[in-house]
């Protein structure tokens, strides 16, 4: 069992209208990623895609990888793609239940944004997710 320290959450800074193989595609073809960015995906709608199990290091915070679960929700920026919570009432349902449910299996685990983690530059996930959930 991996030492769990974080759980990070993510926007994947496309259009909520982008798939979950698109974004994979874009992974392997121009990142160079044999594993996903992210454990889960939330869709629009969402519907969660589990990517990879949660006993496997993923791609989605360099740096902190072996010790964090990634979850993300598809969009994150506005029509000029600038940083937006963009979130729809299904993905902000989705993504606390899993939260909680990742809580649940890690107790000591820190909920936070992308952006919360040292040296990151980015809005990711466009939105104060440490705030947002610190009573989790």
């Amino acid at each position: 069992m991996r030492n769990i320290k974080y759980i990070a959450v993510h926007c994947t800074a496309t259009a909520q209208t982008a798939t979950v193989e698109n974004i994979q595609k874009y992974w392997r073809e121009h990142l160079g990623w044999q594993m996903p960015g992210y454990h889960f995906i939330i869709k629009a709608n969402g519907e969660i895609a589990h990517l990879l199990d949660i006993e496997k290091v993923s791609n989605g915070v360099k740096g902190f990888n072996s010790e964090t679960i990634n979850i993300s929700y598809i969009g994150g920026v506005d029509s000029k793609s600038n940083p937006k919570d963009t979130r729809t009432p299904e993905q902000k349902a989705t993504l606390l239940k899993l939260l909680r449910e990742m809580k649940t299996k890690f107790p000591k685990a820190i909920i936070q944004g992308h952006r919360d983690f040292p040296y990151v530059a980015k809005a990711c996930p466009s939105f104060d997710a440490k705030n947002e959930y610190k009573n989790l």
